[in-house]
């Protein structure tokens, strides 16, 4: 395959994983011209842009010539939102063994943290308490999964590896070996009373945001547990709170927030039935997720298709 030339590329992330990105996508194709946000040169030059959530999309218009946008994660929400890409330019996100393998191992930790009743041993051994607690059945323990792409099909299948019974929900109809499948608002609407976990990993979108509210929460069983590695706009604070002060929900584990950084002053922070992570549930690997990079602004030079391609009617 010939390597495209001089194609200059700008890198915008976080300022600890930028000098891990530019070795990444140097060593991969040496003639890349990596431009570090916010030294671009002429924004002329720019054709492809490489960036995360804090990149701001309003700014992308300065390049006249940007004709590819890649987002550093699984999620595109922060590139589709308003003022949205610059008319016209595709955006890729990433679909990354090590990333789908994080996130996987996140839900396992968390569903097993709540399963093995890890915060009523922690607190038992908080209060010096010798007590067996009454043996948990991980065949009776029904896990629900919002999402059946790449990440969540990943943690389904992990999940029925350890025989869980699994069932999972997405807006149009799936099949998943060995997983039960649900779709659209009657199928969600199915699966929810059954779910004793229930796990997001869904795509934000203006139909998903909020789905981790009142009705829905209202309608697990009793006692269930909640899992949000997708974006904090998928829940209503207020709502998951008032269900966790109830008893309606057991627990809590959070990895994404919106706003983010969580404030000091949030009750997630000290509430006892809640688990917080700082969005690092599934952190991109530079050197795993450079070669699709990579190979997308190869694609933009040649004039093929894109891979890993956004529909932004969809959001994902």
């Amino acid at each position: 395959m010939g390597t495209a030339r001089g194609t200059a590329v700008l890198l915008s992330t976080r300022a600890n994983a930028m000098a891990d990105w530019a070795e990444a996508l140097g060593a991969l194709d040496p003639s890349l011209d990596i431009r570090l946000f916010p030294d671009a040169g002429d924004p002329a030059d720019i054709e492809a842009a490489v960036v995360w959530t804090e990149h701001d999309m309003a700014e992308l218009r300065r390049y006249p010539n940007l004709k590819l946008i890649v987002s550093m994660g699984a999620g595109v929400d922060h590139l589709l939102r308003p003022p949205g890409p610059p008319p016209g330019v595709p955006v890729a996100r990433l679909v990354d063994e090590r990333l789908t393998q994080g996130m996987t191992e996140w839900v396992l930790l968390n569903v097993l943290r709540f399963h093995r009743q890890d915060p009523e041993y922690r607190a038992q051994q908080a209060a010096r308490i010798w007590q067996e607690l009454p043996a948990p059945d991980t065949a009776a323990r029904r896990i629900g999964i919002l999402g059946l792409g790449a990440l969540g099909g990943a943690a389904a299948r992990a999940l029925r590896g350890l025989g869980f019974p699994v069932m999972g929900w997405s807006r149009r109809p799936k099949a998943l070996a060995d997983v039960e499948c649900f779709h659209g608002a009657d199928g969600l609407a199915a699966m929810a009373p059954r779910a004793d976990i229930l796990v997001c990993l869904l795509p934000l979108t203006p139909q998903t945001r909020g789905i981790l509210g009142g009705e829905l929460l209202r309608s697990l069983p009793r006692g269930a547990y909640v899992i949000n590695g997708a974006r904090g706009g998928h829940v209503v604070d207020a709502d998951l709170l008032r269900a966790l002060d109830t008893g309606q929900v057991a627990g809590a584990a959070l990895d994404v927030f919106e706003p983010e950084p969580l404030p000091a002053d949030h009750p997630y922070w000290s509430h006892p039935r809640v688990f917080v992570t700082p969005h690092a549930a599934s952190i991109t690997i530079p050197r795993s997720a450079a070669p699709q990079v990579v190979e997308n602004i190869r694609r933009m030079r040649a004039g093929r298709p894109l891979i890993n391609l956004v529909d932004p009617a969809a959001g994902y």
